[in-house]
């Protein structure tokens, strides 16, 4: 019984970071990646955040630079894209939704840019 109570606790109270799931859980960004998974997770549609591969370019120059992220194309099902990029790095992460269409898959991605533009 006393299991129960604490599953059904745990469940109520998820963290917007156990919405990250896939093969691996890196962030570029370091802080301010892992700021983005917060925002991204906190929103009540958003399902599951999974990390794809970072991709770096070949530029001569300092680590580091300007960091931006911004929620791109849906598909037909409301999943979303989101590009985080940071200096010379990007990365692309799927946004898996509980909506089931595209109409409803642009709201939310507007909703989200607008979050990731707020902060």
């Amino acid at each position: 019984m006393r299991d129960e109570q604490e599953n059904d606790v745990t469940s109520k109270s998820e963290s917007p970071y156990d919405k990250l799931g896939g093969s691996h859980s890196t962030i570029i960004g370091g802080r301010l990646g892992r700021r983005i998974i917060y925002i991204i997770g906190s929103h009540p549609e958003v399902k599951k955040i999974i990390p794809a591969v970072i991709q770096v370019k070949a530029k001569k120059g300092s680590p580091g630079g300007a960091f931006s992220a911004k929620a791109l194309r849906c598909d037909k099902r409301g999943n979303l894209r989101l590009v985080v990029s940071q200096g010379t790095s990007t990365q692309e992460l799927r946004i898996i939704t509980t909506v089931g269409d595209a109409v409803e898959g642009k709201r939310i991605m507007n909703e989200l840019n607008e979050l990731l533009q707020s902060k």
